[in-house]
């Protein structure tokens, strides 16, 4: 029931507590859609295509190049024992070690070099027991040091759909320039 002064607000959905709910007034536009304009099997030769539409005055900002079929790959780089544990440590922790001598440093009355030096040692050597301390308490469940890597099987590059027709065209124009036909 609405009385003479008050709006009536039946048609607005009840927000949190009852109280009506406002529409919205900044809505985000639609996402442009977009469409397939080339696929490749590698990512330089997707990146190699964008570059060849730049290159001829296309509007790059209207593309992307997406990564499908993702997998981990992960590549053992070799056997990680305690020693090499605390080398890594060390060198870690040397490098915050310099980074600490060069912030004491440049605040200091002392010979800088000598403050570098003793806190890039101190980090070594404290980097080094943490780094042996923390192989060994894994209890050799993983002994090898690997590096990860996210890699697509294919990648594809995508233009909006107003200027897709163009982005098709000069690449097999390219292509067909690129093969050599003439």
């Amino acid at each position: 029931m609405t009385t003479p002064n008050t709006p009536d607000n039946s048609a607005v959905p009840p927000g949190p507590s009852g109280v009506p709910s406002l529409p919205a007034q900044n809505v985000a536009a639609a996402p442009t859609p977009t469409v397939v304009v080339g696929t490749f099997p590698e990512y330089a030769l997707a990146q190699q295509a964008v570059d060849l539409l730049s290159d001829n005055k296309f509007p790059v900002e209207r593309t992307a190049i997406i990564g499908t079929d993702l997998r981990l790959v992960e590549n053992v780089l070799g056997r990680l024992t305690v020693a090499r544990a605390a080398l890594a440590g060390a060198a870690s922790g040397a490098w915050f070690g310099l980074f600490i001598g060069l912030l004491f440093g440049l605040f200091s009355d002392s010979n800088w070099f000598a403050v570098i030096l003793s806190t890039l040692l101190i980090g070594a050597v404290w980097g080094a027991i943490f780094g042996a301390i923390a192989h060994a308490a894994t209890g050799g469940r993983r002994d090898f040091a690997s590096r990860s890597s996210l890699q697509a099987g294919q990648y594809a590059v995508t233009a909006d759909a107003e200027v897709a027709a163009q982005a098709q065209q000069l690449l097999v124009q390219l292509n067909w320039r690129a093969s050599g036909a003439q």
